[in-house]
């Protein structure tokens, strides 16, 4: 773990070099700013050293950082949960400029401006392979560009397998959702959207859904059998990670369909409906990436899909905060308030 002594200069751990890099700008100091989660539900700001890239790394400024709600596991402090964290640890969804690389690296140069999937990103620098930096065209401007969860977005996409004439259910609709609606629309498909919040199912008909059904205030299961002259939707995509949406997104399937599991379901066991499962003959499909190199790809097919205007997610950063209000940020993608889509962390 990296030493939080704010006069430190020296070699820390096993990591790249944690002292001043030269030449690379005026706004460049021998310690940062990062955060640091130092017990359940509490978060501080600590100054420590300034990371320095090795051969094969590159140095970013970052300028901002998404806010994933996988971190909201550790956030809650299980029993697996070490504490304090490393510096800037949990934050995988940064953008910013390529302030210095380090030998060997000719992807990208100083003044770029990237995408990373770096994992210490809740701080003013972070550094990481060139194999996860993907350059940012000139098309995308200083837009914020969350890039993982972008790129999860086109692979989840890609495994769903979304055709022309489908009905796709989407249980969900946050960011991941949202997104995922205008993509299966534009792919085609008649989206039905599926959402316990009535702002968000406003949202998923501006996304293109032809139908919105809110939970709660209807049998969802008997409606969609009506819309589907009871067959059931081809493609169901669960962006949850909760038993009971995922109950009814298998309900939603139809024989032979395909249920997505894109939702982060990281509370313990789930129980599953194995006998309906069996009946209908469904492919499911795990939509979480675990390979960097399909992240990138991922990534690299977002750039190009925002740069295309074909991945409208500006207005779905819904919440913005600086470093310090991370804490905040975590509670609210926990508590979801109104209006509420995506937070992130403005590093700028």
């Amino acid at each position: 773990m990296m030493k939080l002594d704010p006069d430190a200069r020296d070699t820390v751990g096993e990591g790249p070099t944690r002292s001043a890099p030269t030449g690379i700008g005026t706004e460049a100091t021998s310690v940062m700013q990062a955060a640091v989660l130092t017990g359940p539900g509490r978060m501080e700001v600590a100054r420590v050293p300034h990371p320095v890239p090795r051969a094969g790394e590159v140095l970013v400024r970052m300028r901002g950082c998404g806010v994933c709600a996988s971190n909201l596991g550790p956030w809650s402090g299980p029993p697996w949960m070490s504490f304090p964290t490393e510096p800037g640890g949990l934050g995988h969804e940064g953008w910013g400029v390529v302030a210095a690389v380090g030998r060997d690296v000719t992807s990208v140069a100083e003044g770029d401006r990237v995408a990373t999937l770096f994992q210490h990103s809740y701080a003013e620098w972070d550094v990481g392979p060139e194999a996860q930096v993907v350059r940012l065209p000139r098309e995308l401007g200083d837009r914020p560009f969350p890039g993982e969860p972008l790129g999860c977005t086109m692979n989840i996409l890609a495994r769903s397998d979304i055709r022309a004439g489908h009905h796709v259910a989407i249980v969900g609709i946050g960011f991941l959702g949202a997104l995922l609606t205008r993509l299966a629309t534009d792919a085609g498909a008649h989206v039905i959207a599926v959402s316990r919040r009535p702002f968000a199912l406003d949202l998923a008909r501006r996304m293109g859904a032809v139908e919105t059904l809110r939970i709660g205030e209807e049998d969802v299961v008997a409606r969609v059998m009506d819309l589907t002259e009871g067959r059931g939707c081809a493609r169901v995509i669960e962006a949850t990670g909760k038993q009971a949406p995922l109950d009814l997104a298998g309900a939603l399937t139809a024989e032979r369909g395909r249920l997505v599991i894109a939702g982060y379901h990281q509370d313990g066991p789930r129980q599953i409906d194995m006998q309906l499962w069996n009946w209908r003959g469904i492919d499911v499909i795990n939509a979480h990436e675990r390979d960097p190199a399909v992240y990138i790809d991922g990534i690299r097919a977002a750039v190009a899909a925002a740069a295309e205007g074909r991945l409208p997610f500006d207005a779905l950063l819904t919440h913005r905060y600086r470093l310090d209000g991370l804490g905040d940020a975590l509670d609210a993608t926990r508590d979801r308030p109104d209006g509420f889509l995506k937070a992130w962390v403005d590093l700028s």
